[in-house]
Formats: C-alpha cells, sequence, structure tokens
C-alpha cells in the first residue's frame, strides 16, 4: 500500500498570436483556445517515506527551464517530501500548445523568441499540481496491466516504413501495413482505492499531430482529448488520467501507405477536431479496458531514482552497443536538410526544390572541407573528419554546436530573408548579438530511471523511435534483472528536448527522424552505453552509488535571453 495522490491545474496561457511549437511554422499562430491545456500529476510514497513525483503537461515540449524553475519552488515548498531525482517532468507532446518556453535559441525562433509569463504560467501550474497531488495523498493501491490494440484499429501508423525496414531485429512491412510497424501495446499504471479506479497513467507512443499547422487554437490535441474522456469517467472528484507518451518518433495519428496525401487532405478545419477527439477515444477506452483487467500486475515494494545530466557532444559509445565499432562516437550537434524538410503528412518542412538545393551544398561543403583544396588547419580538418564520420550520411545543414549554417555564421546566413522568416529572425538574433554564447540546442541532457517495486521506468528526453526504444528497454531490463525489476517501462519527452533518438540502420535513410538525429548515428548507442551505467549504479546501495550528480546544463547569459524575449508576435 503507499500514500498516493493526483492533481490537475490548468496552464494559464491566454493566446496572444505567438507562433506554436511543433511544427515550426510561423504563420501557425494561436488566436484561441479549442480545449484547456493542463498540468497533470501523480504523487507516491511508499511504507519508508521515498517518494516520487510525475507530472505530465499538455505541451510540445519540457525544456531545462521548465524542470529547473519547478525544481526550485517545489523543493522549498515540500522539503524532504521532494526527491529532485525522483521528479519527472513530461509532456503530451501536442503541436497545438504555446512555445517560447526554452532558454535555447533553436526551438523559441518560431515563436518569436522567449516568452517569459508562458515559462511562468507552465512552471505555476506544474507546481500548483504536484502540490495539490501531495497534499490529497492517501492509501492507494497501485498496479500494472497492459493491453494491445487490434490491427483493425486504427490509431497509429509508422511514417518512416523505409527506415523501419533497415532494421535487422524487425519485421519487414510493404507499403499499406504501416500501421503494423510500431509498438501497438498500451502500459498502464492504475490507482485504486478500496477496489475502485481512481487514476491512471498509460504509456503509449503516437505523435500528437492529429490537427495541422493551419489551425489557430490551442488544444490538447489525442492525448489531451483522451485524458479529458477518461477524466469524466472515473470515480471521484479531481481524478487525474495522464497519457504520457512512449515511441512516439516514427509513428503518426494519420495513415501513411498509398494515397496518404488524399487521405490526410481530405480531413480539415473543423474535421481536424473531430478526428484528433476520435483518436484519443480509441486510447482512452484502450486504457479503461486495460484498467478494468481481472489479472493486474500489483505494485508493491519501494522507490528509488537514479539522475543523471551527461554531456552527449562527446560520448564514446560501448562497442558492444555499437555493432562492435570501437569509434563509436557522438558530435557538436548537426540538423540535417531532411529535418528542414519535415514529414510528407505530419507536417511539411521547405520546398523540395529549397531542399534540394541544400543538400546540393551541403555535400559540397563537405568535399572541400576533407578534400585536398581545403584550406582549412589541420586541426580544423580533423574536428571536420570527426564530425562527418560520426554524424554519417547526413546532409549537414547547420552545425548547432558551431552555430553555422553551410559553414557560414548565423549572422551571414546566404539565404534571403524572404525565402523563410525563420531565416530571417535567426539572423536578426544573430546579428543583436543575441546567440553568442547561447546554446542552439541542449547538449547537456538529463537521464532518469524510477524504480517502484519490481517496474522500472525509464524517462528519457526527446523523441525515440520504436525500434531505438526497445534496443533501449532491452538493454536496461538486462541490468536490472539481478534487482528483481520484472517490468521496464519507458516514457519520453522528459525533462528537456533535444531532437530525435534513431537506430543506427534508420539512420543511414536520413528521414526526417534521421536528420532531426542531431548527436550522429550512434547516438542511440550512447544512449545504451550511458543508461547502462546508470542502472548499474542501481544495483548498489545508494549511499554506493558514484553517477555524476554535479553536471548541469550551462546556465544562458542572461544578457543574451533578454535580446530574444518579449518579441512581438509576428504580423
Amino acid at each position: 500500500m503507499y500514500q498516493a495522490g493526483w492533481g490537475r491545474r490548468e496552464i494559464g496561457i491566454s493566446p496572444r498570436g505567438y507562433a506554436m511549437h511543433g511544427y515550426g511554422q510561423p504563420g501557425h499562430r494561436a488566436r484561441g483556445q479549442e480545449t484547456p491545456l493542463h498540468a497533470r500529476a501523480l504523487f507516491v510514497q511508499d511504507a519508508s517515506g521515498q517518494a516520487l513525483t510525475f507530472c505530465c503537461l499538455d505541451l510540445g515540449y519540457v525544456t531545462h527551464a521548465m524542470r529547473a524553475g519547478a525544481v526550485e519552488r517545489l523543493q522549498a515548498r515540500m522539503g524532504t517530501a521532494f526527491n529532485a531525482a525522483a521528479f519527472v517532468l513530461t509532456c503530451t507532446h501536442t503541436h497545438s500548445g504555446p512555445g517560447g518556453c526554452s532558454h535555447d535559441v533553436l526551438y523559441n525562433l518560431v515563436t518569436p523568441g522567449f516568452v517569459p509569463e508562458h515559462l511562468e504560467a507552465v512552471i505555476t501550474a506544474t507546481v500548483e499540481a504536484v502540490l495539490a497531488a501531495w497534499q490529497s495523498a492517501a492509501p492507494t493501491e497501485l498496479s500494472l496491466a497492459s493491453g494491445r490494440f487490434d490491427e483493425t484499429v486504427p490509431v497509429a501508423w509508422n511514417r518512416s516504413l523505409r527506415a523501419w525496414n533497415r532494421n535487422p531485429d524487425v519485421t519487414r512491412y510493404q507499403d499499406g501495413e504501416s500501421h503494423k510497424a510500431l509498438e501497438r501495446s498500451m502500459q498502464v499504471l492504475r490507482f485504486s482505492r478500496d477496489g475502485e479506479l481512481q487514476s491512471l497513467l498509460s504509456l503509449f507512443g503516437v505523435h500528437a499531430t492529429c490537427l495541422g499547422n493551419s489551425l489557430d487554437r490551442h488544444d490538447g490535441d489525442n492525448k489531451g482529448y483522451a485524458a479529458a474522456q477518461v477524466e469524466q469517467q472515473l470515480a471521484g472528484e479531481g481524478a487525474v488520467a495522464i497519457f504520457a507518451q512512449g515511441t512516439a518518433g516514427d509513428v503518426s495519428p494519420h495513415y501513411h501507405g498509398p494515397g496518404q496525401t488524399a487521405r490526410r487532405n481530405a480531413i480539415q478545419g473543423r474535421a481536424e477536431y473531430t478526428y484528433a477527439a476520435a483518436n484519443g477515444r480509441y486510447q482512452s477506452d484502450m486504457a479503461l479496458a486495460i484498467a478494468s483487467k481481472p489479472t493486474q500486475m500489483a505494485v508493491s515494494g519501494g522507490i528509488d531514482a537514479i539522475f543523471s545530466y551527461v554531456d552527449f557532444s562527446a560520448i564514446h559509445a560501448d562497442p558492444a552497443m555499437a555493432d562492435g565499432e570501437q569509434q563509436a562516437w557522438t558530435t557538436d550537434p548537426c540538423h540535417g536538410v531532411s529535418f528542414f524538410a519535415g514529414t510528407p503528412v505530419d507536417g511539411l518542412g521547405v520546398a523540395p526544390p529549397l531542399a534540394a538545393v541544400m543538400r546540393t551544398g551541403a555535400r559540397a561543403l563537405r568535399a572541400w572541407r576533407l578534400g585536398p583544396l581545403s584550406r582549412l588547419s589541420q586541426d580544423e580538418r580533423a574536428y571536420y573528419r570527426r564530425l562527418y564520420a560520426a554524424q554519417g550520411p547526413k546532409d549537414i545543414l547547420m552545425e548547432a554546436g558551431r552555430k553555422l549554417a553551410l559553414g557560414r555564421p548565423l549572422s551571414r546566413l546566404g539565404l534571403p530573408d524572404a525565402v523563410d522568416p525563420l531565416v530571417a529572425e535567426l539572423r536578426r538574433e544573430a546579428v543583436a548579438g543575441a546567440v553568442n554564447e547561447s546554446a542552439l540546442v541542449p547538449t547537456v541532457l538529463p537521464l532518469q530511471i524510477i524504480i517502484i517495486g519490481r517496474i522500472a521506468l525509464l524517462c528519457c528526453p526527446g523523441e525515440f523511435t520504436t525500434t531505438a526504444g526497445r534496443r533501449l528497454l532491452q538493454t536496461v531490463a538486462e541490468r536490472l534483472r539481478p534487482r528483481g525489476v520484472e517490468q521496464v517501462l519507458i516514457c519520453t519527452y522528459c525533462n528537456d528536448y533535444m531532437g530525435y533518438v534513431t537506430t543506427r540502420e534508420e539512420y543511414q535513410e536520413q528521414a526526417y527522424e534521421g536528420g532531426h538525429t542531431v548527436f550522429g548515428q550512434w547516438t542511440l548507442a550512447a544512449f545504451q552505453t550511458r543508461y547502462a551505467a546508470l542502472a548499474d549504479e542501481l544495483l548498489k546501495a545508494g549511499a554506493e552509488r558514484g553517477h555524476d550528480r554535479v553536471t548541469q546544463p550551462t546556465p544562458v547569459p542572461a544578457a543574451e535571453l533578454a535580446l530574444r524575449s518579449g518579441l512581438p508576435p509576428r504580423r
């Protein structure tokens, strides 16, 4: 028996014409609200007083600024009842929520810039939801069960089937079978009192992109609808249903296969909200069915957690995790042309002719840097040999680490402003001196494992593809088995956002997901290496653990952040 509670608070952000986060489209601006956006929280404490806190936001991303702000306030309010290492902050990944909540540069460009009042509203809602969960704690039974969507249920499709089929450890599918190329199982953690279901946590991976980038209203998308649908049916006032993400990186709520464009184009305007609600209904019905199963895995035992920040810009992956490769390294973050080209159904990016020009430029730059006519110094040539070896076939458009685009400083981008408003905004910020010392994207990333009795939960930043997540689960499960852990689950979009994680094989396809796997083709191997090390630490007593508790993301210079803050919405 645990002491557990739950709480929910609305995120108080009024739509004022700022672009929403998710699609990277300046025209995707919020001018109204279709559904409320919430922070939903769970608090669980074991018999020894060890506690965990789980909070899920109806947002497109979680940032370090959000987590750091919430941790500071919760430590002050909750004292020893709050353990930062056991605090999970995640999101539904709706693409119809506010942006401007990061201290890093790139993911705020579209807003435009950093919006302090947005961040404050998110932190406030997070803290209030967690406090409500803590203050409502009472004896509660926890149990875990899972269920699998039948293949006839139109809830999800793999959007990068060619990349999926490159994996040697998957069943290969043809066009028209993309609904099979994903993890169709949902896990549900049930919270009940006196045998009656009170709240739940669902884990299932599918992008919250039922709503496209032509709409202009804040909305929780499929996960938000699923949560509201369950909460209306649960017993008890203030019940909370969290629909968090699993391995959603290559999973879309839209059909992918022959005729995909026409089928997506047939869903427009108000029909998109209907579609999102229907997709949410598939998830809510499944969650309730799972929670009602007579056979549940009773959850009992102590709570434990480990949390560590790791710099992913130069990790040497264990050869055992990297197909035997002895020189498997990550590098400074780089974005490929395929990232800027977007996805064919969920959200297109730059026009194909422009993408073709970008690819040509990226390949010419690589050839010059590595060729005999290069005027680079020996140190620079060595740096780029390492970079291109790690980034593999990616056509690198943006070197986020060195802040270059096709080899040029951001203040001298080679594209005219009229080509893309984001180009204009990035150049403006660079010329203003707002990005000299600020990171474009996070590189020091939070890794976290939560233990509840015989269950482990991997809490991962960013977006993992189905197969990448499965391999990581297998790696950690092997390490934690001696501790008696019987089931390992994964929750993504946790604690910060830095892009995607594909398998090495998927990366070679250089679809959107590979172009947004910024640390290169050995990124998954690096995650496996570092999560395996954390899992090994969990086999030791707390006082004997030697994991890094010191490393933190570098604070953003306040003067530069000020130059990117409070910018007016675009007209």
